[in-house]
């Protein structure tokens, strides 16, 4: 079997990524055709209500899209560094947005002995890193490099920007079938469309169909983004690969971030997502392993290995990787 390329992954991970929005495109499309078709009986309210369900979702996420990344650093505690107060770290951050091609980020330290990372930013001129104060203790300069890569693939592959997208995909999703169902329990049932029976039985369809989508739609939509974190992850970590030329560095960052025991204390639901790896380890109460944003650690290490026609990890580093994440 021929060996692939962090190109081939790069193409084959966007490639998922965009698949895995279509399906989130059409179940908004579906539900809000069914729900519309349901409660006025014509073909006009059931396209009238995808475009409301659109035009809502995207109205209450650009609050988010232009102050988002202020609110996460607050959220995280992240202190604003510059050469003098952090020289190894910007120099690092600056070698790697040359050779990742976009502007220097604003960097960030948050004062934590948990090793980790995360970006965000709309775009790559308002963007920012943040990493903690145990990454820079615990990791060697080419491990700092390959996850400072990683994250600022994320800056050039617009990731935020993508699971923004995404996000008000989902979240119109949620908001439709909630008034859909509110509206159906309350009585509102919709009209009998005029004139033919043939109408009214395919509205009566349309009210059954409408409601299992709105009961089921939003649980696969969140599984479908989950599952587009997830891909942007790979997706990150092979464009890390083309910006350091090094797998191996990225391949040992995964592994001692993963087995660090360390909590990091300023994690939490809402920004588990934007991580290096998942912060919320599986020894922890709030941890989730149903909604994991971030894909297997010993799937992100073999795919490294694979570039470097390495062998797979052996079943006792498998198992033990396993156990830590």
């Amino acid at each position: 079997m021929a060996r692939s390329t962090f190109y081939d992954q790069i193409a084959a991970n966007r490639r998922n990524s965009f698949l895995l929005a279509l399906v989130v495109v059409v179940l908004l499309g579906a539900l809000g055709f069914a729900a519309g078709y349901a409660l006025t009986g014509e073909p006009a309210g059931a396209i009238g209500a995808t475009a409301l369900a659109f035009v809502v979702g995207l109205v209450m996420s650009l609050g988010s899209y232009f102050t988002g990344d202020r609110l996460v650093l607050a959220a995280s505690n992240a202190k604003e560094v510059d050469e003098t107060t952090a020289p190894q770290l910007m120099n690092v951050v600056q070698e790697m947005a040359i050779a990742a091609n976009i502007p220097m980020p604003r960097v960030h330290v948050i004062d934590d002995s948990a090793p980790n990372a995360f970006a965000t930013g709309r775009d790559p001129e308002h963007a920012s890193i943040a990493v903690t104060t145990g990454l820079l203790e615990k990791l060697d300069r080419e491990e700092l490099q390959g996850v400072i890569g990683h994250e600022l693939a994320h800056v050039r592959n617009l990731d935020i920007r993508f699971s923004l997208i995404v996000g008000v995909l989902v979240g119109s999703i949620a908001l439709l079938s909630d008034f859909f169902l509110r509206f159906t329990f309350w009585g509102g049932g919709g009209r009998r469309s005029g004139g033919r029976d043939g109408g009214g039985v395919l509205q009566v369809i349309m009210l059954v169909l409408a409601m299992v989508l709105a009961i089921l739609a939003p649980i696969a939509a969140r599984f479908v983004q989950l599952a587009v974190s997830r891909q942007r992850e790979y997706l990150a970590d092979s464009s890390s690969v083309e910006i350091t030329r090094n797998p191996s560095g990225l391949e040992r960052a995964l592994a001692k971030i993963t087995a660090d025991r360390e909590v990091l204390e300023v994690a939490n639901r809402a920004t588990q997502h934007l991580y290096f790896t998942n912060p919320i380890k599986k020894f922890e109460t709030r941890a989730s392993g149903l909604f994991a944003t971030h894909p297997p650690i010993v799937e992100r290490i073999n795919r490294l290995r694979e570039l470097t026609g390495e062998r797979p990890l052996a079943e006792p580093d498998v198992a033990a990787l396993a156990e830590l994440e």
